[in-house]
């Protein structure tokens, strides 16, 4: 019963993933653009996903900082600005290079 089951899930799995090799257009090229379109998401995702990481980090260790003396909140603000502007500046320079990357596969 089980290694009926293996086999049928194994089966299922392999006539469900053989459109994906399926060629897409008569130029071909298919698995390339495949591939670029994959890179540019993931790359885009994780570029956010570290911005955001760095953000949170940053404010959070402001606040920190803030809440134990008070008197430095002026000189704490600036800096902290430039930084989230900083951060926030990586993950646009991701966003135009999977745009770029975008228009390759077209």
């Amino acid at each position: 019963m089980k290694l009926a089951r293996i086999l049928g899930i194994a089966m299922a799995a392999l006539l469900l993933t053989s459109p994906a090799f399926a060629e897409t257009a008569a130029g071909g090229g298919g698995i390339d653009r495949g591939l670029i379109a994959l890179a540019a998401g993931l790359g885009l995702g994780i570029a956010a996903f570290g911005a955001a990481l760095g953000q949170g980090r940053a404010t959070g260790a402001a606040m920190a900082s803030i809440g134990r003396h008070p008197n430095s909140a002026d000189g704490v603000f600036t800096p902290l600005i430039v930084g989230l502007a900083l951060m926030e500046a990586l993950a646009l320079y991701a966003l135009v290079i999977a745009f770029m990357l975008a228009g390759r596969i077209g």
